[in-house]
């Protein structure tokens, strides 16, 4: 599976998103396939642990649930936060992560280094949110917003916004400008759909980001 990459009409299928997450895939859509290659294995490694020797699994401990996270002991604490946002849709913004009642407070270190190993837990505390002064002053932000092919023909989209900002005025502002035909749209931001009502800040957009765009509403049922 490591050596597959899918793609639509261009858009690479990535992982944490389901079929449902790209409105461009329909009945009849065709769907390319690409390998990688693979690094030849010693022929005594029969299981997986010896084929991905830097493979581990640890558990994501929040106040009342825990998950079980599979990562590479080069990842680092960044890689880690933005997988957990990725499985549980914590901001990145308001986690603090603690291993072994230590604070793992520097993002560019790998977890081997934080003596993180095999089956290690991570505790999981969510900072609060008090807008009338622990909040940080509102920024400028450049970000890019990438369209399918189905829109304008895969265009790129420089755009200056404030963090505050929120998806809907992101919206807005794109329409305004009759950058995008008048319909309905979806937000993805790092493999998530950004839900209209909630900031970039909120998001953890941060300057140079990208974000895609697809034709699409969600409902409770999914999306349309």
């Amino acid at each position: 599976m490591d050596s597959q990459i899918l793609s639509v009409s261009g858009w690479e299928l990535i992982d944490g998103l389901d079929m449902e997450d790209y409105p461009i895939v329909t009945e009849g859509t065709k769907v390319d396939l690409t390998i990688k290659p693979v690094e030849p294995t010693h022929p005594n490694d029969n299981n997986n642990n010896h084929n991905h020797p830097n493979k581990m699994q640890i558990t994501i401990k929040f106040s009342a649930r825990q998950i079980n996270v599979e990562v590479d002991q080069t990842d680092t604490i960044r890689s880690l936060k933005e997988k957990i946002h990725i499985i549980d849709s914590t901001p990145i913004k308001r986690m603090t992560l603690y291993f072994s009642g230590r604070e793992l407070d520097e993002d560019f270190r790998n977890l081997n280094e934080c003596g993180i190993h095999e089956f290690s837990e991570i505790v999981v505390f969510l900072k609060a949110v008090n807008r009338s002064r622990d909040e940080p002053p509102a920024r400028k932000l450049s970000i890019v917003v990438q369209t399918s092919s189905s829109l304008l023909n895969a265009a790129t989209i420089p755009l200056e916004m404030r963090d505050i900002n929120t998806v809907n005025d992101l919206k807005q502002l794109l329409l305004s400008r009759k950058t995008l035909p008048l319909d309905d749209y979806l937000f993805i931001h790092r493999q998530r759909i950004m839900r209209d009502s909630c900031s970039l800040r909120w998001h953890g957009v941060e300057n140079g980001d990208c974000l895609y765009v697809f034709k699409g509403t969600v409902s409770r049922a999914g999306y349309v």
